[in-house]
């Protein structure tokens, strides 16, 4: 969502950083850039103008102008500039709420509240706390229905009764979580097509029968600054404790992300990252700032290894590559790892420096690369897998009749995963390969054939972290 204004921006300091001297002539002309990003970002107006305004007051410093390294002194006046409008504090939820905690989901029709719910539940599973869905959604067709089938996705329990009020389902699933035991209610609400009484009145009547201490707007990021108008009136007339933004990794423009705490006045809660359950994560400003910013985000790529890697298994591979028996089954169960964790360019984006590779990988025409490799080895059998020396010729044809590729991008990947092995076990042994010689590269199919990539397009050496090949 963020990559264009991302581009911009970071243009823009590239062209401060070549500078040995700032003057405020080159403040401004970066300023000017800065809020044309912003604004074409979809940024509230308001929020565009007092930013600018804060940063060249300290951009214009003497003390920034004149010291070493003036570019990075307004990369720096910039950063905690993003940070002050994303608001300091990390999402999530209320730190203290009694038992059982009630979370209670606000926001217009079709923003995603249901989903959410689902969302939030599986993330709540995952913190080791035990919640309990209820839906007061009685008008839209089928919403409880949606809301069940979700729930059961995620193996989290329905309260379900037949009253068709949507106090008393809210009340009677508060009562039902204390009698079981569930420390987390979590009600979906029903929303409208726009701000009614009617939906007011409804929402307000909720929340004095269950007193919810997490009120949750739900914002589509993709309507841009009608989202934030819509939480600003729902904040006024209820009372909005947090925003999720939904759709995060659609391709709007991400003005709302950046006005909403200005305009709405409250924190960004968590933020909604994909299609799947487990694609809800509690938001970071400092986290975002710094991919914006393109210096990468460490933590959530170790926090999304952490939710994807076996601690059991990740031990038994690093045994393996010790023993040097390193085998392309094992190597298959990396790239379903690998693929656990998200879209490779999201992956990349989380990695400091990698803007440029990630734009790239974004931008090829084939994305199926690593399929390609998954169904190559998975055409093999056992034994091949285990001793990829015995894969002579025929078995080669089999292989790549098995996978749909050429019997060239078979040989590829078994010669590329052999100097994989190879630099492993010198790594294993203590020993590190000389620059450029001997690094290893992902086994990839070729691209210069009809085996689903782009005829006559040559590929070229080296690519990201030495391991992937890119055009």
């Amino acid at each position: 969502m963020f990559d264009a204004l991302s581009t911009r921006i970071q243009d823009t300091f590239k062209s401060l950083r070549g500078e040995v001297r700032l003057t405020e002539a080159h403040v401004e002309t970066a300023l000017r850039e800065i809020r044309l990003a912003l604004l074409e970002a979809d940024v509230n107006v308001n929020v565009v103008k007092a930013f600018v305004d804060r940063v060249r007051d300290q951009a214009m410093d003497q003390a920034v102008l004149k010291s070493l390294s003036p570019g990075q002194q307004v990369v720096k006046v910039v950063r905690d500039e993003l940070l002050a409008l994303l608001g300091t504090t990390s999402g999530g939820l209320t730190e203290q709420a009694p038992t059982p905690r009630v979370v209670l989901l606000l926001g217009l029709q079709g923003s995603g509240k249901t989903t959410t719910s689902a969302k939030l539940a599986r993330w709540l599973q995952r913190q080791g706390r035990h919640p309990v869905l209820v839906s007061t959604d009685v008008r839209r067709p089928a919403a409880i229905e949606q809301l069940a089938v979700l729930a059961e996705r995620t193996g989290v329990p329905v309260f379900a009764p037949d009253t068709m009020d949507p106090v008393a389902r809210a009340r009677g699933a508060v009562a039902d979580a204390k009698a079981r035991g569930f420390d987390t209610v979590i009600v979906d609400s029903a929303g409208r097509l726009h701000i009614d009484d009617a939906l007011m009145e409804e929402l307000r009547a909720i929340r004095e029968a269950v007193q919810p201490v997490d009120l949750l707007y739900v914002a589509d990021a993709m309507t841009g600054q009608d989202a934030i108008r819509s939480a600003g009136e729902f904040n006024r007339q209820i009372g909005v404790t947090g925003v999720v933004l939904t759709k995060l990794d659609g391709d709007a423009r991400g003005g709302a992300a950046l006005s909403v705490v200005s305009v709405v006045g409250v924190p960004i809660a968590f933020v909604g990252s994909g299609e799947g359950l487990d694609d809800l994560e509690v938001f970071h400003p400092d986290r975002l700032v710094s991919r914006m910013l393109g210096m990468g985000d460490v933590f959530t790529l170790i926090e999304k290894a952490e939710q994807v890697i076996d601690k059991d298994e990740a031990e038994q591979l690093e045994e393996k590559l010790r023993r040097n028996e390193f085998s392309l089954e094992d190597f298959r169960r990396q790239l379903k790892t690998l693929k656990r964790m998200g879209p490779l360019e999201n992956i990349l984006g989380l990695l400091p420096g990698m803007g440029s590779i990630k734009q790239a990988v974004e931008n090829r025409p084939d994305e199926k690369q690593l399929g390609r490799v998954e169904a190559i080895i998975s055409s093999m059998t056992p034994r091949e897998r285990a001793e990829p020396g015995v894969i002579n010729g025929s078995r080669r044809k089999r292989i790549a009749a098995g996978s749909g590729t050429a019997v060239e991008d078979v040989n590829r990947l078994l010669k590329q995963f052999g100097e994989m092995r190879r630099v492993l076990q010198m790594i294993g042994q203590g020993g590190m390969p000389k620059a450029g010689k001997g690094m290893p590269r992902m086994p990839l199919p070729s691209q210069g054939h009809g085996g689903g990539g782009l005829p006559g397009r040559k590929r070229k050496k080296g690519g990201p972290w030495g391991l992937i090949k890119t055009r």
